[in-house]
């Protein structure tokens, strides 16, 4: 019974994966792709984002490091 179901399980996946590639072309037309100017925009958007979380978080570091630091010291000597 079990290799029955398994049996169909396993012959009906060409089946299933032509209807995907089906769906999936024809979700692929539907899809509006964004122009070169608008992909050049926000990728530039996202590296002056990440450039600017990059030099905050380096600047919290250094005074959060020199902080403890200082406790640190302050406890050992």
């Amino acid at each position: 019974m079990k290799s029955e179901n398994l049996m169909k399980r396993i012959g009906g996946w060409p089946v299933r994966l032509k209807n995907y590639i089906e769906e999936l072309q024809t979700e692929m037309r539907r899809v509006t792709w964004p122009s070169a100017k608008q992909v050049r925009a926000t990728t530039l958007v996202v590296i002056a984002t990440v450039f600017a979380f990059a030099g905050y978080f380096a600047i919290v570091d250094f005074f959060v490091g020199r902080a403890i630091g200082k406790v640190f010291s302050t406890f050992t000597h």
